[in-house]
């Protein structure tokens, strides 16, 4: 197994311990640094792992396997917050932070910043104005010019800039208009790039938008369905039935790439549309094979669940639920003539302060992330309010060890599970 490092992230209390998962003993504990945690963590080569301290206005690159004489954060740049969402072009070194809600009912800032980590003599982050939404954002190659999109709501629509231009820029955070437009569903939620084709997936209520690389434009493809390709029952065979989309047939608001296997991954949440009504939602895990076409779901469960985490052979996901927390562990592998299968459902131990039915599930409540190395097998799981990480081994279900943090992770915390040479610095987009 990889040397490995644990990063957890506690947002509220303000700190970034790093551990060793696979004795357990802490390493480092980084304080005053608020990690943004709907922009979450983005991998970078060398197993590093960048993040936005909101508080603090900043763009942090921590190297969790420094030894001595080298610095746990070698980088730290300048960004515009409330940071919404955080990407890299393949190469890690053009960054770009939107800007969205924070901890406002609706976006107020329509600031972007894009940095360059090597520039000379020290990393350069300029900021620009370009429209008040809830932006995704996505870096595109080749590294000599690379685009920058951001993902626009209401109206919708993906805007293309040339990232050199916008480092060009000079101060006073200038308002900045795309060189082009590619047309978008007003919902879009939910972002990935695939840095092997140039292919930009949006989620929507009506499906997967794709946009291809074009020049310096983009070109819409084909739209992926949320529900799969045959008539299976979704219950174990990677495919299911019902052609709705909306909320019948549900639709995915997270979509994540599995770069080594050229594979899209989201959960399609279904069911009733009140948040209160959360124990009643319905999820499914969703794949779709990028070279291949496939796409395919199978069930995981009523309840929350939402991001997921890519271990060397499964997709994790956790689902809360009143009858009893559980992680659920799904084949990664989807070229089987089945697609892949749920091959465990391990309970977790339950929250103090976790949702409740009646009450939304995100309000001042406890929940759980979920981290995972491509190279490796165990799957790390936060038991928010109680300053936990639980490590299992996702090739068995068995149960690993337990990792204690110096603060309780209220809210679930944040992690990552990094190997220094996992490759998950192919997936581009902070997770």
């Amino acid at each position: 197994m990889p040397q490995l490092r644990l990063v957890a992230a506690d947002q509220v209390a303000g700190a970034v311990h790093v551990h060793d998962p696979q004795e357990g003993r802490p390493i480092a504990s980084l304080t005053g640094r608020h990690l943004s945690e709907h922009a979450g963590f983005l991998r970078l080569r060398g197993g590093r792992v960048a993040f936005v301290d909101d508080l603090a206005g900043a763009l942090v690159v921590l190297d969790p396997f420094a030894g001595e004489g080298r610095p746990a954060v070698p980088v730290t740049v300048p960004v515009a917050v409330p940071g919404e969402h955080l990407a890299a072009d393949p190469t890690g070194r053009f960054l770009a932070v939107s800007t969205g809600c924070g901890r406002s009912p609706e976006p107020w800032s329509d600031l972007l910043t894009v940095v360059d980590l090597a520039a000379a003599p020290q990393p350069r982050a300029v900021r620009v104005r370009t429209r008040t939404g809830e932006p995704g954002v996505a870096v595109l190659g080749p590294a000599d010019d690379p685009l920058l999109v951001v993902r626009e709501r209401m109206p919708g629509a993906l805007a293309v800039h040339r990232l050199t231009g916008l480092l060009a820029a000079g101060p006073g955070c200038p308002a900045v208009e795309p060189s082009a437009r590619l047309p978008l569903p007003d919902d879009g939620h939910g972002d990935a790039a695939d840095p092997a084709t140039g292919r930009v997936f949006t989620a929507t209520e009506d499906g997967v938008a794709v946009a291809v690389r074009d020049g310096r434009s983009l070109t819409a493809g084909p739209s992926l369905a949320w529900h799969g390709d045959g008539d299976g029952d979704g219950d174990g065979d990677g495919r299911e039935g019902g052609r709705e989309g909306g909320r019948e047939g549900g639709r995915g608001y997270f979509l994540r790439l599995d770069p080594a296997r050229r594979t899209l991954w989201s959960t399609v949440r279904g069911g009733p549309p009140e948040p209160d009504q959360w124990p009643r939602w319905t999820n499914h895990a969703w794949w779709h094979r990028i070279d291949e076409g496939r796409t395919g779901r199978l069930d995981l469960g009523p309840g929350l669940v939402f991001r997921l985490a890519l271990s060397r052979t499964r997709a994790a996901f956790t689902r809360i639920h009143p009858s009893g927390d559980e992680l659920v562990l799904v084949d990664r592998d989807t070229t089987g003539p089945h697609g892949p299968r749920v091959r465990a459902r391990l309970p977790l131990p339950p929250m103090d302060g976790a949702p409740r039915e009646g009450c939304t599930p995100w309000d001042g409540v406890q929940r759980r992330a979920v981290a995972a190395s491509p190279a490796a097998d165990p799957v790390a799981v936060s038991r928010g309010g109680h300053g936990e990480i639980h490590l299992y081994d996702a090739s068995c279900g068995a149960f690993l060890r337990t990792v204690t943090t110096p603060t309780p992770l209220d809210e679930g915390g944040h992690l990552a599970l990094v190997a220094k040479d996992d490759g998950a610095e192919g997936d581009t987009i902070g997770r």
